[in-house]
């Protein structure tokens, strides 16, 4: 596993590691990022909740997907998007909706927070990330 502390020219995307979504969303993430930019770690681990007390944060305070990049902290839609700039063609032009007010976005966001567990279902926690992935959890 690598030091939580990710160099400029990486950045931590930090997940529920007990949600499938959530888990598919790492692997989507991973399939399309083919500088291996990002790195990843659930929120539940030691590294994951070192990264979120680095900055200020708890797990319990987030509840979202998070994007710690430049050391700056991003959260929800926010994060979302910011990720998508980075992916492959077309995903990345999904940051275009960026400039959608944030409260908006937001709102479309927690509404896919609600059901996504009824949705992908829960993950088994314990699951070994394959090796592509692995690599890059923090």
């Amino acid at each position: 596993m690598a030091d939580p502390a990710a160099p400029s020219d990486t950045a931590v995307v930090l997940f529920d590691g007990t949600c499938a979504f959530c888990e598919g969303a790492v692997k989507f993430i991973a399939a399309r990022d083919p500088h291996a930019y990002f790195r990843f770690g659930a929120s539940q681990t030691d590294a994951g909740r070192a990264v979120l007390a680095a900055h200020g944060l708890t797990r319990e305070a987030t509840r979202s997907l998070v994007l710690v990049e430049d050391d700056r902290v991003y959260l929800r839609s926010t994060a979302s998007l910011r990720i998508a700039r980075r992916l492959t063609w077309p995903w990345s032009m999904l940051g275009i909706f960026l400039v959608v007010p944030r409260p908006l976005r937001d709102l479309v966001y927690r509404g896919v927070a609600v059901v996504r567990h009824h949705l992908a279902g829960t993950s088994n926690a314990c699951e070994i990330p394959p090796p592509e992935i692995r690599t890059r959890m923090i």
